[in-house]
């Protein structure tokens, strides 16, 4: 198979890529540079909905390599998020691509760096990853490197002050793994059968905080820490079987050469394949008049519930953005997993089979409540994002209580035999305050982390008033939108929220719920 770079075009197409963005897009609520800085222009656009990309034999994107790029004579300052620029050559049936990344990285911090890393979470699975070559901006080799499992760390001969920008570029093959048919941790990345997912696909650089946030993977819970990013990803097809459907954390646009995806201030970027995919689409309104769009991505034998996930997200998503934030992005795709599990990105979520296989019908089912607690991550993971590793309870309990919410609004009169069944039937035990590797197991884990978690802020809501505790929510989410939340935030805006009255029981409930 041919392999095509960006050594030479990288840098005119990241200049044209993101100067579009910085002219077209708007500001992404509440990002910042460091804490107390004034917020960085964001590029977030809403085009107009289209329709989900599908290939045929027929439709077929050609190969041709993309055309050379004049200089711009007056180049845009790059924005300071980290810049991520992929060509990939896709081919589902030999499940495999073909890749080309540049990378442009901004120290925002206030000392300088010696090193940069990568995070490279396609290396864990042996042969997935294989790198071709690894260069600076200029096209010189990055020489004296070190890669070891997820951790490919580069020593800057010259260290990078604050404010100064780097520049690499990447290409490397990825070789899909199997994914399990069943395992106890469900995998994603990889393919099956019926679908081929891309999540936590290219090497991204992550946070820096006293050293940089790359943990060790956990068995279960999330692990992983993002900074918002910018996306520009050409994708192209080859000898894609008929039908092929493509479902991304942002709506592609269609050009001779196959699809071309910009998504700005995202954690992360992911993408799903199946030529079995239908496809059902709506509209979200959101408070500051304008929409989302909402598509559902499902396998045939499934679509008597297609209609339901569809409605019951597109209502998370108004809730939502009325109750903590607008919702950011201008689409949100929801997905049908071939695993056995539910899983959030940035504008992408799964739904895992399982959940559409046992569907009763009522609305207080499981397929349901998962959908809108996933849908409650695109604002407490990806807006507000986190330290899913050492804090997972600031993501998972927020979203957790966030079903509450949602059939508090919709569906008042199942509210409590819902939270009979999700929460109370499992009698559940622990403290949150944990890291994920400090849980015995999985069922520990999920009793702390989703459900002392929502019993948690059910009785700080009991504690505050309805008043106070969602304009809680509100403020946690203003504030914190775009930038990394630690408990000591969360607790910080609490106690803004907290009148002297009640102040002695709310530091009983933390007592109670959180590790000393």
């Amino acid at each position: 198979m041919r392999r095509f770079d960006l050594t030479h075009l990288w840098k005119w197409i990241a200049w044209l890529s993101l100067a579009w963005l910085l002219i077209a897009c708007r500001a992404a609520p509440g990002e910042t540079d460091t804490p107390g800085a004034t917020a960085v222009p964001s590029a977030t656009a809403r085009p107009s909905s289209t329709p989900p990309p599908s290939a045929s034999p027929t439709e077929r994107p050609t190969a041709s390599p993309s055309p050379t790029l004049p200089p711009s004579p007056t180049p845009t300052p790059l924005p300071r998020r980290p810049q991520y620029a992929l060509q990939a050559l896709f081919d589902y049936n030999q499940h495999t691509l073909e890749v080309s990344q540049a990378v442009t990285y901004t120290n925002r911090l206030t000392t300088t760096l010696t090193d940069l890393l990568l995070v490279v979470e396609a290396n864990r699975w042996p042969g997935a990853f294989q790198m071709h070559t690894l260069n600076w901006a200029d096209g010189a080799p990055v020489q004296g490197y070190t890669f070891a499992a997820h951790r490919l760390t580069i020593p800057l001969a010259l260290p990078l002050p604050p404010g100064q920008s780097i520049g690499l570029s990447l290409a490397y093959t990825l070789n899909l793994p199997l994914i399990p048919p069943e395992t106890a941790r469900p995998q994603i990345f990889g393919y099956s059968e019926r679908q081929a997912n891309l999540v936590d696909w290219y090497p991204h650089i992550p946070p820096y905080r006293r050293g940089w946030l790359a943990h060790d993977a956990s068995y279960f819970g999330e692990y992983q820490v993002y900074e918002l990013a910018d996306f520009v990803i050409d994708l192209r097809l080859q000898n894609p079987p008929e039908g092929l459907i493509l479902a991304g954390s942002a709506l592609p646009q269609s050009t001779a050469a196959g699809f071309h995806y910009v998504a700005a201030a995202a954690r992360s970027f992911s993408l799903s394949a199946s030529p079995q995919y239908q496809v059902e689409s709506g509209a979200a309104a959101l408070p500051d008049g304008q929409s989302v769009s909402v598509t559902h991505y499902f396998f045939p034998f499934t679509s008597p519930m297609a209609q339901a996930v569809l409605t019951n997200t597109i209502q998370a998503v108004e809730l939502y953005s009325r109750l903590f934030a607008p919702y950011p992005h201008s689409s949100l795709s929801v997905v049908q997993a071939d695993f056995l599990d539910g899983m959030e990105y940035d504008g992408l979520f799964f739904l895992s089979r399982g959940f559409y296989n046992t569907y009763n019908g009522r609305p207080d089912d499981y397929l349901i409540s998962i959908a809108a607690h996933e849908t409650a991550h695109q604002w407490w993971y990806a807006l507000i994002g986190s330290d899913q590793a050492l804090d997972p309870w600031l993501d998972e309990a927020l979203s957790t209580y966030s079903e509450w919410l949602f059939y508090e609004n919709f569906y008042p009169s199942l509210l409590e035999g819902w939270w009979a069944k999700r929460v109370e039937f499992y009698k559940p035990e622990g403290q949150l305050g944990r890291a994920v590797y400090d849980y015995p197991g999985f069922v520990p884990y999920r009793d702390a982390v989703y459900l002392r978690g929502a019993q948690f802020l059910r009785q700080l809501r009991a504690s505050l008033g309805d008043e106070a505790f969602l304009a809680f929510l509100k403020d946690y989410a203003r504030r914190q939108a775009g930038q990394l939340a630690t408990r000591q935030d969360f607790f910080n805006i609490l106690e803004a929220h907290t009148s002297p009255e009640v102040n002695q029981q709310v530091m009983a409930l933390i007592s109670e719920y959180f590790i000393p």
